[in-house]
């Protein structure tokens, strides 16, 4: 589990291409302080596992599958990228409950800059746009953000110096894909909904009407 508050701007070192998968190397000198094989850290929001580290660097195997539902297909020698590791238990949780499972892809739209801040609009895929709200919470390559407009197809950002100078969304040029992770807790809510489950009191409708009353206190 991450909180999305990312704690280094990383690179890809070297990328080789396996079959149905790829290795990456990045370099991020504080994720892997203390890091060893089997880790977890989350690259661009998506979260890999550690196969080896060694000089301020660590490898990472990725499926296919990752490859075909998140931006990492499009790294290369060279990318910039966000990386955090998970949040330990009994830490703040600065940003908010973030799995490192990526939802889906959008691009950033246009960037429209000020003096203290830049509007970034984003591309939300249609089936995503429920899961967004205005003031909810999103993850955008990996960084937890506040949505300031939801709309059907896009989201806009509010994106202040530190976000734009510490993460790649700094970088990020329109076009560029990012990676998207909705509100888990949203997922959850409308799973139960559709269950018929009330998610107050986490119970099922009453079906036992009708029921025996001597069957029912056995």
């Amino acid at each position: 589990m991450f909180t999305g508050i990312v704690e280094e701007l990383g690179e890809v070192t070297a990328v080789e291409q396996l079959e149905e998968a790829s290795r990456f190397r990045l370099r991020g000198p504080v994720v892997t302080e203390g890091a060893k094989h089997g880790d977890s850290i989350a690259v661009n929001g998506v979260c890999l596992t550690v196969v080896e580290t060694g000089e301020g660097e660590f490898t990472a195997d990725v499926m296919q599958e990752t490859l075909n539902r998140s931006s990492l297909g499009a790294l290369t020698k060279g990318s910039r990228v966000n990386l955090e590791r998970p949040m330990a238990l009994g830490g703040r949780l600065g940003g908010h409950l973030v799995q490192g499972h990526v939802d889906g892809t959008g691009r950033i739209v246009s960037r429209t800059p000020s003096e203290h801040w830049e509007i970034v609009k984003v591309s939300l895929p249609p089936r995503l746009a429920r899961y967004v709200v205005e003031k909810g919470s999103i993850t955008v390559d990996g960084v937890s953000l506040t949505v300031v407009e939801a709309a059907a197809d896009y989201f806009t950002l509010s994106l202040i110096p530190t976000t734009l100078n510490l993460t790649t969304l700094g970088i990020k040029e329109p076009g560029d894909p990012v990676n998207l992770e909705v509100d888990v807790l949203a997922k959850y809510v409308e799973r139960l909904l559709a269950a018929g489950v009330d998610p107050l009191t986490a119970t099922t409708p009453d079906t036992t009407h009708g029921t025996d009353e001597k069957e029912t206190d056995r």
